[in-house]
């Protein structure tokens, strides 16, 4: 694809910026439909009642995976200087931020990405979260956090892509990143087949998958045809997310890049699809209690997102995309992290609960 068309029209960075627009506007649209959310997977998968939730996570990631390995499988795209492989891989970032994004995430009610989406259906809660999860994330970033993140992720480091591509690691070849796609994805299919997916299930789920691919696509073809250096990435929405803020805090003028588009994009998508399908609805908080719950969950995903590299996106699929050992170990905190903290502050609380109203009363 020649974008010299864009280049002379937009610039380089507002074609960045366009293209993560577009690519943003496309997720919004599958995940508000699919009703993607890694968070309500794993309290499917958790409390064994697993179905279309589950269903969906593994046709979105499987789909990331095969799409992204047949592109490089292909020679269509490059992504061995990715971030993910360029710079040293944090094995404590990757365990230590993924169980706190992972508990932070069902303290929430959902992860970083899910939040975008609801806050663009009117849902205050996800809105607040979400506004909360960015300042944290710049915090950690840049502000009084950064040090506590330095530290915690210089603990336990490791370089060289031999050890941070899975594949390299265990000794099989490139070739073998779209055979083990397909597998994944075949399987994925034979269980949501039996889980009884629906339509928009499918496709937005797919759909989901595409745009981590397309990411990976669109931002490489940037690397290699812009006069400006340009960084290969695919979704992620920590960093993007506290990059958006500051950017709508700061004079005109701003830098623009593929993260200054891609939050906007997904905000515009997600609406349009809740209007369009009249699910666009004011909801707000509950109580002083769900608030203070909301607001924890939304720190500890700021913080653990920023220090594992990226969120249950960017980290657990686009990151597990391209087999980066980094990822696949923060998407296993994630889900460990959530399993627990939904056990030990949603369901065991209610199961209490239920016995103290089912027990019988004294004489």
């Amino acid at each position: 694809m020649d974008l010299t068309g864009l280049f002379d029209a937009f610039g380089e960075a507002g074609t960045s910026a366009l293209g993560g627009l577009a690519i943003g506007i496309a997720f919004g649209i599958f995940a508000q439909r699919s009703r993607f959310c890694l968070r309500a997977a794993v309290i499917e998968f958790a409390r064994g009642a697993i179905g279309v939730k589950v269903a969906v996570w593994l046709i979105t990631f499987t789909i990331a995976v095969f799409l992204t390995q047949a592109l490089i499988q292909l020679r269509i795209v490059d992504l061995s200087e990715a971030r993910q492989f360029a710079a040293r891989g944090s094995i404590s970032g990757a365990l230590i931020g993924g169980a706190l994004f992972g508990i932070g995430m069902v303290l929430a009610r959902g992860c970083a990405s899910r939040l975008l989406v609801l806050s663009a259906t009117g849902n205050l809660r996800a809105l607040l979260s979400g506004l909360i999860f960015a300042v944290t994330a710049e915090a950690s970033i840049h502000g009084i956090l950064s040090p506590l993140r330095d530290a915690l992720a210089r603990a336990w480091t490791v370089g060289g892509r031999e050890n941070l591509d899975l594949l390299q690691a265990l000794g099989l070849g490139a070739q073998a990143g779209p055979v083990i796609g397909l597998l994944f994805l075949s399987g994925a299919v034979v269980f949501a087949v039996r889980a009884g997916l629906g339509p928009w299930g499918w496709l937005g789920a797919a759909g989901v998958g595409a745009t981590v691919a397309a990411g990976w696509w669109f931002t490489y073809q940037l690397s290699i045809q812009a006069f400006e250096p340009m960084t290969v990435k695919s979704m992620t929405f920590t960093g993007p997310s506290a990059d958006t803020l500051m950017s709508v805090l700061s004079l005109p003028g701003s830098k623009l890049d593929f993260d200054i588009g891609l939050v906007p994009g997904v905000f515009l998508g997600s609406a349009l699809a809740a209007l369009l399908a009249r699910e666009w609805t004011l909801q707000g908080f509950e109580g002083g209690r769900s608030m203070r719950r909301y607001i924890a969950g939304a720190v500890l995903m700021g913080f653990g997102g920023m220090l594992a590299g990226g969120c249950a996106v960017g980290a657990g699929i686009t990151g597990g995309s391209i087999f980066a050992l980094t990822a696949w170990l923060t998407l296993t905190a994630m889900w460990a992290a959530a399993a627990l903290t939904d056990l030990l502050v949603d369901r065991l609380p209610e199961q209490r609960a239920a016995g103290a109203l089912g027990a019988p009363t004294a004489p």
